[in-house]
């Protein structure tokens, strides 16, 4: 009589062989799942390294702040159309043209594409400051037409901006190492936020334009790799006319978007910033430029979430990884890897905005000249607004909220800005609209 292990009836044979069966297909779905892992988290370990070995170490003021190279040239147009390219195509703000087109169709994605026409306009209206008034940053203007007061107010909305950068755009790339709130979600968060600070501490601003050439171009090849999945399922006609221009299926966000372009990239100094580093014309070239791009760029990625809206996937807050992880894992790879180099890109951005408001202008306000450890103030500033700026984050708060909150609280700042021509000084002008 056997007592244990395989019988030798033919039944408990064949039971034998299907239990032997299953656990090797266990065995290598374990498998699979690990050098998945180790490809995923290595890339993201590779890609930091790699742009901290590409990105330029910034030896002075000028280099840390203003983003000139060692020979103290500015940043050449080409160069600066990249830049305000990739970092206003925040991975928060992909992720959510996808969203609202899986919700509303290809008018969602125009709805939110719409907020790039921000950039020709701030382009414009820096031209029109630096060569009708003489401003040499949005800080120092409001000082000279509306007080110290009013740029001390600008300055806590713009701190309260790159507070909700660092989190929203941690945040979209932990959601594709694990769920929200998940040990993987926020160690990916954690360790992406990590590499991007060691490049910029770095180079600071110079750091971040250099590096911002190279992710438009990992941008702009992997989001082609995703289109090529996407676009054959349902035919480029089919996606880009699927929606109703209707005031409750996303024309009412579209006139938001409309609205709030003449205020957005007003407090935006990821943007505003790179309009006082370059000759004036030049500038203004490239932020038409890098703003028809950005707004086709914006529409054609919400394909993707109406592409998940044809399949019937349902609605999230992340369409994009829903839609890649439908199509397999290489095409979930490449959005990983386009989210990573989109994020990076704004975060690197943020971060040399803040070290520059925190060891340059806040210093101004006071009344003080920027300290002679100003690059060291900078980098502390970074490390800071790094731990803190992740907290939200680690709460799962919605990335959508970081949007809403900064274009509703700055609406105020239009008319300081495209009607200063019609006041003198006056600080109460600012404060009423503000």
């Amino acid at each position: 009589m056997t007592t244990g292990g395989c019988a030798p009836s033919k039944t408990r044979h064949r039971l034998c062989e299907s239990e032997q069966s299953e656990n090797r297909d266990r065995e290598a779905a374990r498998s699979i799942s690990e050098n998945v892992g180790i490809c995923f988290w290595g890339f993201l370990v590779l890609y930091g390294a790699a742009m901290y070995l590409l990105s330029p170490a910034a030896r002075d003021h000028g280099g840390f702040f203003r983003g000139t190279d060692a020979q103290g040239r500015a940043a050449s147009q080409w160069s600066l159309t990249a830049s305000i390219f990739i970092s206003w195509i925040f991975a928060k703000s992909v992720t959510n043209a996808a969203n609202l087109g899986a919700q509303y169709g290809i008018v969602g994605g125009l709805a939110y594409a719409a907020y790039w026409l921000s950039i020709p306009l701030a382009g414009w209206v820096i031209y029109r400051l630096r060569t009708r008034y003489g401003a040499t940053g949005l800080v120092p203007f409001l000082v000279g037409r509306y007080g110290r007061a009013a740029a001390l107010a600008f300055s806590a909305a713009i701190l309260i901006r790159l507070y909700n950068e660092v989190w929203s755009n941690t945040a979209v790339v932990g959601g594709y190492y694990g769920a929200t709130g998940s040990f993987e979600f926020i160690a990916a968060a954690l360790l992406f936020t990590a590499v991007t600070l060691f490049y910029s501490i770095k180079g600071g601003l110079r750091s971040s334009i250099d590096t911002d050439v190279i992710q438009t171009g990992i941008f702009a090849l992997f989001v082609g790799l995703v289109l090529a999945w996407v676009i054959p399922g349902h035919g480029l006609g089919t996606l880009l006319t699927r929606g109703e221009f209707r005031m409750n299926a996303g024309v009412d966000l579209l006139l938001v978007a409309l609205l709030q372009v003449l205020s957005y990239p007003l407090h935006d100094p990821v943007l505003t910033e790179r309009g006082f580093i370059t000759e004036e014309k030049a500038m203004l070239r490239a932020f038409v430029v890098s703003g028809v791009l950005g707004f086709a760029c914006i529409l054609l990625f919400s394909v993707v979430g109406v592409h998940g809206r044809l399949e019937g996937l349902p609605l999230s807050d992340n369409v994009p990884a829903a839609v890649a992880k439908g199509l397999g894992l290489a095409a979930f790879f490449f959005m990983t890897v386009v989210m990573v180099a989109s994020a990076g890109s704004t975060l690197d951005s943020t971060f040399s905005s803040v070290a520059k408001a925190v060891a340059q202008e806040l210093p101004l306000l006071a009344g003080r000249p920027a300290s002679v450890a100003a690059v060291s103030v900078g980098s502390f500033a970074m490390v800071a607004f790094a731990v803190l700026g992740n907290l939200p984050m680690i709460a799962g708060t919605d990335i959508l909220k970081a949007t809403t909150l900064s274009g509703t609280m700055v609406i105020g700042l239009a008319p300081v800005f495209l009607l200063a021509g019609f006041v003198r000084y006056s600080p109460l002008s600012f404060h009423l609209s503000f």
